[in-house]
């Protein structure tokens, strides 16, 4: 065989193995292909089985970036997925690929319409290894659009999230908006928020409109929240925190104004907010009294009060109290106990005392309030259940002694005798 003859087949034969291979990285390099590939590898790191059903697109050129669909993200073996989202981008440099895990620094993150539960995520998180909880660096930020996050009872959707930047040890800003649904009950926010720094123990604030809606009322507020923020696993602890709030309660024939501060350690853990023991301050306007308190609050699946506190005057748009009651300047003393549904709904205990005057029964926040709030009520007498003692009191021009008056109200059920 001539050496021309050698030569072009040799040329011919490479020629045909580089098509091969061209034909081959294409096939292997098509983006389903990476798609699946990346997902693997990222799945068996986080210990999770992540799929996407949609058509994937991939960029090598530059700093590499990675756009998959229709993702799906459980624990193997789990019936409801932790995460689902209809657009999943993420953008991150070379140098992050070359390390393997070892550089988390990723230059963007963009989520369209995540799906996030919150019990799966919780189990989750309590199989990871400590310290496996790195925080990211994200050079241009994160974006999050038409989010949801969904628990046993209750979910926030229509989350929007938007992070310029993110790094371990610098100050975050974000903008934050969504809607809590516990229904009745549904709650809408568009607050920033602010980190000293995203690592642990780092001080939080928290401010903006929130509004609290209900059937037949809301309650538009502006808050400010702030505190030392501390992450242990699925425990979230604010040491201490501290709620300002201006606030303006609405209902179809009335409109109250009032402002509300607390204080103290709150803490999330098991799906519970719990603010104990808290420090509450409450300023009025017309009808709210100002009020002074100590006690607790909690709000999981109801909502717990245990105040003690004080009143240090008998409002002026309150019904007038009967002489000698009236002309007495002593603080009024109340001890309030409340467990039930969020919206106050439920019938909560309260003691009263002003001297020597005592008053210990039940009440429907809202009923009270409406006969407070009505010019000519159809009773003259509150819609209580209880029983009010006092050494006198002066009644149409008539002095009594040792009077117990009995409060007792329909709408408030009787209390069954312990077996």
């Amino acid at each position: 065989m001539s050496r021309k003859r050698k030569l072009a087949l040799i040329a011919g034969g490479i020629a045909i193995l580089l098509l091969v291979l061209a034909l081959s990285l294409r096939v292997a390099l098509q983006p389903e292909r990476v798609t699946r590939l990346i997902l693997d590898q990222t799945g068996r790191a986080l210990g999770l089985e992540i799929t996407a059903s949609g058509i994937g697109e991939y960029r090598l050129r530059g700093t590499p970036m990675l756009v998959v669909r229709g993702v799906v993200a459980r624990e193997p073996g789990a019936a409801v997925p932790l995460l689902r989202a209809e657009r999943i981008h993420l953008s991150l440099p070379w140098s992050t690929l070359r390390a393997r895990g070892a550089d988390l620094t990723v230059k963007r993150i963009e989520l369209d319409a995540p799906i996030l539960d919150l019990p799966a995520l919780q189990h989750w998180l309590s199989t990871r290894t400590p310290g496996e909880d790195r925080i990211p660096t994200l050079t241009d930020g994160l974006r999050v659009t038409r989010g949801t996050l969904k628990n046993a009872n209750w979910s926030i959707d229509g989350i929007d999230v938007g992070l310029p930047k993110l790094a371990p040890d610098q100050p975050v800003n974000a903008q934050v908006r969504g809607r809590y649904l516990d229904p009745p009950r549904r709650i809408t926010f568009a607050v920033a928020v602010a980190l000293s720094r995203p690592a642990r123990n780092a001080g939080l604030a928290i401010v903006g409109p929130v509004t609290v809606h209900s059937d037949d009322w809301s309650l538009p507020a502006r808050i400010k929240l702030s505190g030392h923020l501390r992450i242990s696993g699925d425990n979230w602890q604010m040491i201490p925190a501290r709620l300002a709030m201006n606030a303006r309660y609405r209902s179809t024939s009335t409109e109250i104004p009032f402002a509300l501060g607390l204080s103290g350690p709150l803490q999330f853990e098991n799906a519970i907010w719990s603010w104990t023991p808290v420090g509450v301050a409450l300023r009025g306007k017309e009808r709210v009294p100002d009020l002074d308190a100590y006690g607790a609050l909690a709000l999981g699946l109801e909502l717990v009060v245990e105040l003690d506190g004080n009143i240090p005057a008998w409002p002026e748009a309150w019904p007038t109290l009967p002489p000698p009651l009236s002309a007495s300047t002593s603080r009024l003393a109340f001890d309030l106990r409340y467990r039930g549904n969020a919206d106050l709904s439920a019938v909560a205990a309260l003691r009263l005392q002003r001297d020597a005057t005592r008053f210990e029964g039940r009440l429907r926040f809202f009923d009270v309030s409406k006969w407070i709030n009505t010019r000519q009520p159809a009773s003259p007498l509150p819609p209580l259940d209880g029983v009010l003692t006092t050494p006198t009191m002066e009644i149409a021009g008539a002095q009594l002694e040792d009077v117990e008056i009995i409060f007792d109200d329909p709408a408030v059920p009787a209390i069954e005798p312990t077996p």
